[in-house]
């Protein structure tokens, strides 16, 4: 409701209609960013240790650019200045990792992304995990089922937590929720997948879990989240091949 009143006047009711399931996914992430990680090492907020002063205009569509002005209390107690900044309001996605571990092997994700296309990368085809957005009123990890189905046919066992996590979050809102799908990959050799009213072309390949890491150190796989959730797995890898690790919420 405070984004739809926010483009009152600017945006049409064309544009709010179409727009719609995406700022329901927005107000959803925020829904789900009150299950706040703990306080154990970093600061405790107490109220009015940080004050958005103002907002000014920003871009309006699929993403949000928000651009504001900022106070904050500094770790010496004192007040900080006005500070003016953007930030990227995105969205919570869920990622998962397919990991059979009778064979030992993963199953990654491959296909054509557009942020290494504008830093000018001469390689803009990525190895990731399966993602999606999480959609309004969808839980994290029934939509990281969903994604192993549309992006890879996959249908996953059972599921484990690895983490969840900002990626960026010096300037973007957005949040992971990361999974290690346990399944069932002897059969599976890679397949072209995706949606095609959403433009997507996936390739997904069945690979060992040492010619994974192999990967992360040529650098090869270099998407972030994949590099993380491949140590996460090379951690806990002989407690899930024992059958020994249990399943967190």
């Amino acid at each position: 409701a405070d984004e739809v009143m926010e483009r009152f006047g600017v945006t049409t009711p064309q544009d709010i209609d179409r727009l719609f399931p995406w700022i329901r996914a927005r107000g959803w992430a925020q829904c789900l960013a009150q299950e706040a990680a703990p306080t154990t090492v970093r600061r405790a907020p107490a109220p009015d240790d940080y004050r958005i002063e103002a907002t000014r205009p920003g871009y309006d569509g699929f993403f949000r650019l928000r651009a504001f002005d900022i106070s904050f209390r500094r770790f010496d107690g004192a007040r900080s200045a006005t500070i003016g900044r953007e930030a990227f309001q995105a969205y919570d996605a869920a990622l998962v990792l397919p990991y059979d571990p009778v064979q030992d092997q993963v199953m990654l994700v491959e296909q054509f992304r557009f942020g290494p296309v504008w830093r000018r990368d001469p390689v803009p085809w990525m190895l990731e995990p399966i993602a999606g957005l999480v959609d309004a009123g969808e839980r994290p990890a029934d939509c990281a089922r969903r994604e192993a189905m549309e992006e890879a046919g996959l249908e996953l066992g059972d599921l484990r937590l690895m983490t969840r996590v900002y990626p960026s979050p010096g300037y973007s809102t957005e949040f992971f929720h990361c999974y290690l799908g346990l399944c069932d990959l002897s059969a599976e050799e890679g397949r072209l997948a995706g949606l095609a009213h959403e433009n997507e072309d996936i390739r997904s390949h069945v690979i060992s879990f040492d010619r994974a890491m192999t990967l992360v150190e040529s650098g090869e796989a270099n998407a972030g989240p994949l590099a993380m959730m491949l140590l996460w797995l090379a951690r806990h890898r002989e407690e899930l091949r024992r059958g020994g690790l249990v399943a967190r919420p």
